[in-house]
């Protein structure tokens, strides 16, 4: 192997390495929720159907609640009136007082019996309102779960971009939208310069910071429409749907020339980039090797520039 290949060589793999310690970590991490997940819907039965099926129940039951009432109201008022009406019209005072005495006792315990019967229908709705409440909260702590765990999933922990495989999958859809569609592609790979020399010389957390920072600033730079994938290590893959290769220098520019501070300290953010558009019929694969080689014929002059320059040092901050 050259000399100059073995840095390369040497942090391609140490990416490796750690890009398999974080996943195992990763898996292990997406068990644990799951069993979790799978758990708690078990304990508490939650399901969107039964939640809905329990919300009409209960409508239901709140309008047969309040119909009985008013069926009630109006079959009192036409029990006082059947036993008043007729001794009222009989102008007997003894037969009047008593259909109403009579009349106010059934009244009286109409009522009761009716009281009794909205305390216990009362009492079972909030039963179930309770039995519900229960049940949603369990069904937010499955949703929030899942949502961790698609996290772990498709994202890269570290920068909060999606991972490789999220980016492979994708990277596949846009291929058969742009066949179905016949809109470009393009397709922009990212090295950054110098990580490997950051970790040895101010340590990894300076090394994770640079990774952040530049992640930051590339999600910041592109589209809505567009993904940003961290594929492992230094290395950035940007899917930019509908976009000329022309074109991307305007994403770059939004990303050249970053900088960040750590310990006192400016340290420049380069990278190296090679960008490619699809052309119909190719794969995934030969896609990505034209914009890889087109990455390391632009690596390949930035180091004989950097070889011909002083290396940058840190500068402090004023």
């Amino acid at each position: 192997m050259p000399d100059n290949d073995f840095g390369n060589h040497a942090e391609v793999t140490y990416g490796v390495k750690s890009r398999d310690a974080v996943l195992q970590h990763i898996a292990d991490h997406l068990k644990i929720l799951m069993s979790e997940a799978l758990s708690s819907s078990e304990e508490k039965n939650v399901q969107p159907r039964a939640i809905r099926d329990r919300l009409r129940s209960l409508d239901r039951r709140q309008w047969w609640l309040w119909s009985s009432t008013v069926l009630v109201l109006i079959l009192l008022t036409i029990a006082v009136a059947s036993f008043a009406f007729p001794a009222m019209l009989s102008r007997d005072n003894g037969t009047y007082s008593f259909y109403l005495n009579q009349s106010v006792r059934a009244l009286v315990g109409m009522v009761l019996l009716f009281s009794v019967y909205l305390v216990y229908q009362q009492t079972m709705i909030v039963k179930v309102r309770n039995q519900m409440a229960d049940q949603i909260e369990a069904l937010a702590k499955v949703e929030n779960l899942t949502n961790e765990v698609y996290k772990l999933a498709a994202l890269d922990q570290l920068t909060g971009l999606y991972n490789r495989r999220s980016g492979e999958q994708r990277l596949a859809e846009e291929i058969s939208r742009a066949l179905r569609h016949s809109r470009p592609l393009t397709v922009l790979l990212i090295d950054l310069d110098g990580l490997k020399q950051i970790n040895d010389r101010m340590g990894h957390p300076a090394g994770d910071l640079m990774l952040k920072t530049f992640s930051e600033r590339l999600q910041r730079a592109i589209r809505g429409s567009d993904l940003a994938v961290r594929l492992g290590g230094d290395e950035f893959m940007v899917l930019l749907p509908e976009c000329r290769a022309g074109e991307v220098r305007h994403v770059l520019s939004r990303v050249d020339g970053l900088e960040f501070e750590y310990e006192g300290s400016k340290i420049a953010c380069g990278f190296s980039r090679g960008w490619t558009d699809y052309k119909p019929g190719e794969t995934s694969a030969e896609l990505l090797k034209r914009a890889d080689d087109a990455l390391y014929v632009n690596k390949r002059a930035g180091k004989r520039q950097r070889e011909a320059t002083p290396p940058p040092v840190a500068q402090p901050v004023s």
